[in-house]
């Protein structure tokens, strides 16, 4: 028998009343077996708790970095534009400044605290400054703060698990510390990741 005689009877067979019975049991078979697999899929995927970040910190409270307050020396940069060994800043800063106080490799000879008719500004002399941006050098022992975890007037602690908000008083500060003058105290524990009053927190390890 010839290749083409054998697929000539290979599709009589195929066009009998029993071979398309098993053709659309095999059909229907396939289909019923794969809705079937698909609502069990569903199923099991229902009796899993959806895992949802919001409310499992909501439960067992939002992560957030703190700070133990215990006095530390901190040191504070006061920003010094100097020239010739004299600078001048405005009487909202002059308290800022005091003599002796080092300045780089340099130091504060004295500041005056009456205003230079000329300027309208206080000025400030140097010793052996280079001229240009200086940093003038504040040091003192107390409560040192994150100025990003500072709002307003305020910061929030830890008080039983639960973020509080707590009114301060800053003594002095600059771009990246603040010098905490009254407010808080050593044990104290400062949040520094965002959050809102009332709501319930964990320490992130």
């Amino acid at each position: 028998m010839t290749k083409t005689e054998r697929i000539e009877n290979f599709i009589k067979k195929l066009k009998t009343r029993k071979s398309k019975n098993i053709i659309y049991t095999l059909v229907i078979t396939v289909v019923v077996a794969v809705f079937g697999f698909r609502f069990y899929a569903v199923e099991q995927e229902n009796n899993f708790d959806v895992f949802n970040i919001v409310r499992q910190n909501m439960e067992n409270g939002f992560p957030v970095d703190v700070l133990v307050m215990q006095k530390t020396d901190g040191i504070l940069l006061e920003p010094l534009t100097i020239k010739n060994n004299y600078a001048y800043v405005s009487g909202a800063r002059v308290h800022d400044f005091k003599p002796g106080q080092t300045v780089g490799d340099c130091k504060i000879i004295s500041v005056s605290h009456k205003i230079d008719l000329d300027t309208g500004m206080h000025v400030i002399r140097t010793s052996k400054c280079m001229d240009g941006l200086q940093y003038a050098e504040s040091k003192k022992n107390g409560f040192y703060v994150p100025v990003s975890a500072i709002h307003g007037n305020n910061v929030y602690v830890v008080e039983n698990g639960i973020a509080k908000i707590r009114e301060i008083v800053i003594e002095n500060q600059d771009a990246q510390n603040a010098l905490i003058k009254s407010g808080l105290s050593a044990g104290d524990i400062v949040i520094l990741s965002n959050v809102q009053q009332d709501e319930k927190i964990k320490i992130a390890e």
